[in-house]
């Protein structure tokens, strides 16, 4: 089939067209030519800017596919722009959305047909931690509006593997290579929850090649943290609790995927992927994940917000507190 991504040359969008092109399928990207593009050859570039409206889609004009797959929508006006000028040209279409639209993220575990954010004014166009989820509400909406049951709306959890420059779940991996004491978050009965990239793209390719609509929530196993350590091989581990993260100012950023399982936004790490499941979503094993993110990441030169000085100030630190 002749397929559409609207992005594709960054971390999720790649891996969907990789699996696209492993599929058989041929494959047309727009993008705005801002990103390396590290495609194969055989991809055919298109380039264009929905944030200019109908007027930025041109090179889309007289053109069709059996579908598209919107990766890189985030507001309102980028995805109306998409979606209506599409609507006659695609057969189905794919939205890539989040698990950040649900209201009650304290919920265990977290379902689709849980209640969604307030969804954003289609006016917003900046994008932040308070907007991220209620803009995906509303391109949502503005999706399901025009396509109905051509619509497949897919909500990841954090997503994981090689090519993730967002340096959240890299840092793991990375960390455990370094070996010694490592500092840990909680005290190990907390719990962590990804889906791999790849995961992902090979169910938008399965939703595609089988027709499938409606809404999915996509994740992986969920681990305690205690059972992530031990995927990641991490042999000394050093259990710090919240109290003391936040006396030394370590949170999420530091300290990447940790949301203590009783806190506000517990249930993002208890994502229910069972109707997902159900359609043929297939999960990669976590050391698979751990072992091919590490084997990309060393060569990746990502930064860390926790530097290894800082960790070993903290941990340090910590043994003073504890004598």
């Amino acid at each position: 089939m002749d397929i559409l991504v609207l992005g594709g040359t960054k971390f999720v969008g790649r891996h969907i067209v990789l699996a696209l092109l492993a599929a058989g399928h041929r494959v047309s990207v727009l993008t705005r030519g801002q990103s390396r593009d590290e495609l194969p050859a055989e991809v055919e570039r298109l380039q264009g800017d929905r944030n200019a409206g109908a007027a930025g889609l041109s090179a889309l004009a007289g053109r069709s596919w059996a579908a598209c797959v919107d990766v890189s929508g985030y507001t309102p006006g980028q995805v109306r722009a998409s979606a209506e000028a599409l609507q006659t040209q695609v057969g189905r279409y794919v939205f890539i959305s989040t698990a950040s639209v649900y209201a009650e993220p304290d919920r265990h575990p977290v379902r689709e047909d849980d209640p969604l954010l307030p969804p954003a004014a289609e006016a917003v166009t900046e994008i932040t931690g308070e907007t991220y989820g209620p803009l995906k509400v509303t391109c949502e909406q503005l999706v399901q509006a025009a396509y109905g049951e051509r619509a497949t709306l897919l909500r990841p959890q954090i997503v994981a593997g090689p090519y993730d420059h967002t340096a959240r779940y890299p840092y793991w991996p990375d960390r455990a290579s370094r070996g010694g004491e490592t500092l840990l978050p909680g005290d190990g009965t907390d719990h962590v929850q990804v889906i791999d990239a790849r995961d992902l793209a090979r169910f938008t390719v399965r939703v595609i090649e089988q027709g499938i609509g409606g809404v999915f929530n996509l994740a992986g196993p969920r681990l305690s943290w205690a059972e992530f350590a031990r995927v990641l091989g991490i042999a000394q581990p050093v259990w710090i609790g919240q109290d003391a993260l936040e006396h030394w100012h370590l949170g999420f950023a530091e300290l990447p995927l940790f949301i203590p399982e009783h806190a506000p936004q517990g249930g993002l790490m208890d994502i229910s992927a069972e109707r997902a499941i159900a359609a043929g979503l297939t999960l990669t094993p976590p050391e698979g994940t751990a072992c091919d993110t590490r084997a990309w990441s060393q060569s990746a030169a990502l930064t860390y917000a926790l530097t290894p000085e800082r960790e070993a100030e903290v941990l340090r630190e910590n043994r003073e507190r504890e004598n």
